[in-house]
């Protein structure tokens, strides 16, 4: 696949830097930003220069790449990047390219592998540290390892450790959005570790979210021309304190953001945890800590870069999800795989709601 010679004429790999490498072209095909802006705003380019190698990194020629939320909000300067930059930060494919470090390592060059917290994956190639890389199992589709990136760790990190054990087996967990996206993966994780899980949805993503092993499920009605929840359709507080008996949740995992940090913050439990982790329906506004004394609450906003920083926790985490899937126990859902061509479509998608599952980009040869 990666061997096919390119096109344009290949390049040695760069000459301060010493590996192995397959065909690598000058130029590829990628989704660019040169400003910030709507889904519109990204542009595909088809002479992007394509990255060097550097030394302790491997090339990877890319055979999808994950669309997350995260990518919209780089893409609208919610969160700022410098400009023009390729969207994306998780993909996978094989490796093209190997510094002698990286080889050290334990990867080569043929290597099927995913990665993920790397910019730059809208493309045919990403550049990659080779701490980064994780080598797929022969029995994990290469797309269900790239959809394990960016959701699959985040829930992770987030069942089991940005709570920072504050909720223990056999309490209660809210997780909001159980019907897509990364909350999909995290109500599964949660009922993995022992907790009890109320999860809300869309009417549209019932059947998703109950899929997930939730013990309690609130059904929202869809706001008028979208596929997102109307968080107004249901008072979620009494409907919480009344599944806890009163005593609210130990913790609330929230991806919705501005709709949802209000009511999140109400429902806990004594001393329970509120984690703040996506802003799905707009970033939640600054607010005084006297929010959180009536229970002697915790706040904290993560973000999945704080906790894969050492090698061993990146493969601690992946060798739970790989092997939760190989063995049935985590069901991954990639609901639609974009062309890269349709890189504009893919963010509206996503941006709409309308994702049951992983949202992934196909990337061309």
């Amino acid at each position: 696949m990666f061997l096919r010679r390119a096109s344009k004429l290949s390049r040695p790999l760069c000459a301060h830097v010493r590996g192995f490498a397959s065909a690598v072209p000058e130029t590829m095909t990628a989704a660019v930003i040169r400003e910030t802006g709507p889904a519109s705003a990204m542009k595909i380019e088809k002479d992007y220069p394509t990255p060097k190698l550097a030394k302790g990194g491997v090339i990877v020629k890319n055979r999808y790449s994950g669309i997350n939320f995260i990518d919209t909000y780089h893409r609208s300067g919610l969160y700022k990047r410098e400009l023009p930059f390729i969207g994306g930060q998780e993909g996978g494919g094989y490796i093209a390219a190997a510094s002698e470090e990286a080889i050290a390592q334990g990867v080569k060059v043929g290597d099927r592998v995913s990665y993920s917290s790397v910019f730059q994956t809208y493309a045919q190639y990403t550049a990659v540290p080779a701490s980064k890389v994780i080598t797929v199992p022969e029995n994990i589709p290469l797309d269900v390892a790239v959809s394990c990136g960016v959701q699959g760790m985040t829930a992770h990190y987030l069942t089991h450790s940005a709570h920072a054990g504050l909720v223990q087996p056999g309490e209660w967990m809210l997780i909001h959005g159980t019907g897509s996206g990364t909350c999909q993966w995290a109500a599964q994780m949660a009922k993995l570790r022992g907790y009890k899980v109320i999860g809300t949805c869309s009417k549209s993503k019932e059947d998703i979210a109950r899929a997930t092993g939730v013990d309690e499920l609130i059904v929202y009605d869809e706001a008028p021309g979208t596929s997102y929840e109307d968080y107004t359709s249901v008072d979620l507080v009494p409907r919480v304190m009344e599944i806890t008996k009163g005593e609210g949740v130990k913790a609330v995992i929230d991806g919705i953001g501005l709709a949802t940090y209000e009511t999140s913050i109400d429902v806990l439990a004594r001393r329970g945890i509120f984690v703040s982790f996506g802003n799905a329906s707009g970033a939640v506004p600054a607010f005084p800590p006297l929010r959180f004394i009536n229970k002697s609450g915790y706040l904290t906003r993560p973000k999945l870069n704080d906790y894969t920083v050492t090698r061993a926790e990146l493969m601690e985490r992946a060798n739970d999800i790989f092997g939760w899937i190989a063995s049935n126990k985590l069901q991954v859902a990639v609901d639609r795989c974009f062309p890269l061509e349709q890189a504009v479509e893919g963010h509206e998608y996503l941006e709409a709601g309308k994702s049951r599952g992983k949202v992934l980009y196909e990337i061309p040869e």
